[in-house]
């Protein structure tokens, strides 16, 4: 066997073993007019990346990479200050951990949040959520996959429009109507936690409105979860026009909380144990796992619907579930080997 043939082969094994642990680039991108600090939180179970928490200014871009199985979440902070050692907070996505770094803390609402679950069953799961509220618009792209792996977030910006009962911070964030008012009706808790029992509110209704690919409520439709096969991620914050991260000139609306509530197509993502999908708000503390079902369907359509028995769920310690099914240890191991007894069959065969 020649050497040219030798050398592929070797390159074509090296490829399936490096991708069985490298599982996605992250590409952090700030077309924001202001400094914008990610904060990254890892789910249980999940490697901590090479940051949980950076600056990121105006007009630039960071990378990170993160092993397939991996699960997690990112959230722009805004109107932060830090002291020469890292010390400070921020106005709005602020983590509590009073350093550059959030430390494996997550985001205080209102924050918009994309979540990711890396790998699982060979796809990758990603959405943007405005369960915990809204802070400022974030796009994600995902490059280089295969499969529906459709750009979704949130461009419009809700500070502007937000009613004057969910602002925050004196116009910097929008609350959701979980937070705002804490009702079972707008926390699906309670009597109220199931699809059929929460449907989406006038305040979700308005998010869903403005941003129709992202999570407006516990129970939104399978619009808003998507999913790719070996893709690399771009996540933007202020993508489109310029976003202002205070909106203290502008005159909000105020709107009058429904008797009643529409409904959309579709159950989302549901968690079968608990029923829900709720905002971390009122979620309690603590991690667990069960599995769930999804809606695979088109960008905008309501599509089939699939059932997973293949993972789990976790939940993040500040109560809020990821997008899509977060892989167990033991499945992460499984995978990994499976890649490297391939690879190595191949550069078996090289020499045969």
């Amino acid at each position: 066997m020649d050497l040219s043939h030798f050398i592929l082969s070797l390159s074509f094994a090296f490829l399936i073993l490096s991708r069985g642990v490298l599982g996605a680039t992250f590409t952090f991108v700030n077309k924001c007019e202001y400094t914008v600090w990610p904060g990254i939180l890892a789910n249980a179970g999940s490697p901590t990346l090479q940051s949980t928490g950076f600056e990121l200014p105006q007009d630039s871009s960071r990378t990170f990479t993160a092993p397939t199985g991996w699960s997690g979440r990112f959230w722009g902070r805004t109107s932060c200050s830090f002291d020469g050692s890292g010390s400070g907070s921020c106005g709005t996505g602020d983590c509590g951990s009073g350093q550059v770094e959030c430390n494996g803390a997550g985001a205080a609402p209102p924050a918009t949040l994309a979540e990711f679950t890396l790998g699982t069953g060979g796809q990758d799961f990603y959405d943007v959520s405005l369960v915990d509220g809204y802070n400022l618009p974030m796009v994600v792209e995902a490059s280089g996959g295969s499969g529906m792996c459709a750009t979704t977030g949130c461009v419009t910006d809700l500070n502007r429009i937000c009613p004057t009962e969910l602002r925050s911070g004196g116009g910097d964030a929008c609350r959701s109507a979980c937070e705002a008012f804490n009702k079972p009706e707008y926390c699906c808790s309670g009597a109220y936690n199931t699809p059929a029992t929460c449907k989406p509110s006038m305040y979700s209704q308005m998010f869903k409105s403005a941003c129709p690919r992202s999570y407006s409520y516990a129970y939104d439709d399978p619009t808003s979860t998507f999913t790719c096969s070996g893709a690399d991620y771009t996540v933007t914050f202020c993508p489109s026009t310029p976003s202002q991260k205070s909106t203290k000139d502008t005159t909000p609306t105020t709107t009058t909380p429904p008797n009643g509530y529409g409904s959309y197509d579709g159950s989302g993502v549901v968690d079968p144990t608990t029923g829900t999908r709720s905002s971390s708000a009122q979620m309690g503390s603590g991690s667990g796992a069960a599995g769930f079902e999804y809606g695979a369907g088109s960008d905008y359509g309501s599509g089939s619907e699939t059932q997973s028995g293949s993972g789990s769920q976790a939940m993040l310690a500040d109560g809020s579930y990821l997008a899509g099914l977060a892989m167990g240890e033991s499945t992460r191991i499984a995978l990994n080997l499976a890649g490297s007894a391939l690879a190595l069959t191949l550069v078996s065969f090289v020499f045969l």
